[in-house]
C-alpha cells in the first residue's frame, strides 16, 4: 500500500507519496485542511485539484484554484496554500527533477541547453488536454506503486504518459528564463539577481556550517540590510528560512539514494531526526519515513538517464 503520514499527524491532514519507475519522479495524493506556509521545492510540480479549492501565493502573485484546475510550480518558486470556501481540499501532484524534461521530450521546441531552466508560465490553468494527460499519468503511477509484481511493460506505460504530459507542458505552458544579460541590465528590476544568486550559492555550499549574514552580504556586494531585503524579495524567503528548506531538499535526495534517516539528519545539519521529520513533513506533506518507503520501490534508473531512442 502507498506510504502514509504518521498516526501522530493531524486528522485534518492525510498525505500519501508514491514512487515511480525512476528516481527523479514521484507523486503525492493529499487531502488537507492545513495552511501550508511559504516554502519551495527543488523540483517541478504539476498537479490537479480534485475536490474543494485552494488560495495561494505564487511566483506570479496571488492565485485561486478550483476542482478540475491544473496547478504548477517551478523549482525554487516560493508558494503557500490554504483551503478556499471550505474546510479542506484534495489534490494530486507530480514532482520531477529538471533533467526529466530534457530527457523525456526529444521534440521540444527549445534547445537542450535551456531545457533544464525552463519556466512553467502560470500557477493555475484550465487546460483540459493537460488535465487528462496528468490524470492518466498519476493513475498509472499509483497503480505501479501499488503493484506487487512490476514489469517492464508497466514502466513503459508510465513512461509514455510522462512523455505525453511533459510535451504538453513544454508546448503550451513553458517559457525560456531571463537571460544573464537581461538580469544584469541596469534598466531591469532584476539587475541584482546575479549577485543574489552568488550569495544563495554560498549559503547552499555548506549546510553544516553556513556563512554568516556578513559573509553573505560581502558575497553579494551589499550591506546586510540590503541583502535581507533583496534576498527575500528575489527568493520569497529570508536566508535562514531558505537554508532550512535547502536542508530538507538535501535530506530528500539522500534518503532517495538509500541513506538512513538518522544518518541523513546529521548530514543535513538537523539537530536530530525528529527535527528533520518536522521540517520535512511541513515542506513536502509527508514524513521522511514515508518517502523512504516509497523510494524503496523505485528499482528502475533515474528518468534523467532513460534512453528514448
Amino acid at each position: 500500500m502507498p506510504s502514509s503520514l504518521s498516526s501522530r499527524a493531524s486528522p485534518a491532514h492525510q498525505g500519501r507519496v508514491f514512487g515511480s519507475p525512476w528516481a527523479g519522479v514521484y507523486a503525492t495524493h493529499i487531502e488537507s485542511a492545513r495552511h501550508f506556509g511559504r516554502h519551495w521545492h527543488a523540483v517541478y510540480g504539476v498537479g490537479l485539484i480534485e475536490h474543494g479549492a485552494q488560495s495561494s501565493a505564487s511566483g506570479r502573485g496571488h492565485v485561486d484554484a478550483y476542482a478540475g484546475d491544473v496547478i504548477m510550480c517551478n523549482p525554487g518558486e516560493v508558494h503557500d496554500g490554504r483551503p478556499l470556501g471550505g474546510p479542506s481540499r484534495r489534490w494530486r501532484m507530480l514532482y520531477f527533477e529538471p533533467a526529466v524534461i530534457a530527457s523525456m521530450v526529444a521534440d521540444s521546441p527549445h534547445s537542450p541547453d535551456t531545457l533544464q531552466d525552463i519556466e512553467l508560465t502560470y500557477p493555475v490553468t484550465q487546460d483540459v488536454r493537460l488535465r487528462t494527460a496528468l490524470q492518466r499519468l498519476l493513475d498509472r503511477l499509483q497503480q505501479w506503486d501499488a503493484g506487487a509484481g512490476r514489469s517492464g511493460a508497466d514502466a513503459l506505460a508510465c513512461e509514455e504518459s510522462l512523455v505525453h504530459a511533459c510535451a504538453l507542458l513544454l508546448h503550451r505552458h513553458a517559457a525560456l528564463p531571463v537571460t544573464q544579460s537581461q538580469a544584469s541590465s541596469p534598466t531591469s528590476p532584476s539587475y541584482s539577481l546575479l549577485e543574489l544568486h552568488r550569495a544563495r550559492d554560498h549559503l547552499a555550499a555548506d549546510l553544516l556550517a553556513p556563512p554568516t549574514l556578513t559573509e553573505l552580504a560581502h558575497a553579494a556586494g551589499l550591506s546586510k540590510f540590503q541583502l535581507l531585503r533583496r534576498f527575500e524579495k528575489a527568493f520569497g524567503l529570508t536566508p535562514h528560512a531558505w537554508l532550512l528548506q535547502q536542508r530538507a531538499e538535501r535530506a530528500r535526495s539522500l534518503i532517495r539514494s538509500g541513506a538512513g534517516l538518522a544518518q541523513t539528519a546529521a548530514a543535513c545539519g538537523f539537530a536530530d531526526q525528529s527535527h528533520m521529520t518536522r521540517l520535512f513533513a511541513r515542506q513536502f506533506g509527508f514524513t521522511p519515513g514515508a518517502w523512504q518507503q516509497a523510494m524503496g520501490k523505485s528499482s528502475y534508473p533515474s528518468a534523467g538517464r532513460i534512453p528514448l531512442q
